[in-house]
């Protein structure tokens, strides 16, 4: 049976969850294709993120965590844990 969306005629709020993912291969001074509205941690470690205004700060992130952050990029330089963007 095919898969309907009774909201597809909705527009999507910021509240809105996530619908589409993809996978974050960590990379020094390279935005993300696109800006995620959060992200998941596939597997805990350090994560280095970087704002739209070129700060890098470095987290202890743990399996599992959803992080409410837009960022513009993910650092490899720092970063021994695995994410995924949502948007």
């Amino acid at each position: 049976m095919p898969q309907t969306d009774p909201f597809a005629s909705h527009r999507r709020g910021l509240e809105s969850p996530a619908a589409t993912h993809f996978a974050i291969t960590p990379q020094d001074g390279t935005d993300l294709p696109l800006r995620p509205r959060v992200l998941r941690v596939v597997s805990g470690g350090d994560l280095a993120v970087r704002d739209a205004a070129g700060t890098v700060i470095v987290y202890p992130v743990a399996a599992g965590e959803t992080i409410a952050f837009s960022a513009a990029g993910i650092e490899a330089t720092g970063t021994t844990a695995t994410v995924a963007g949502w948007y």
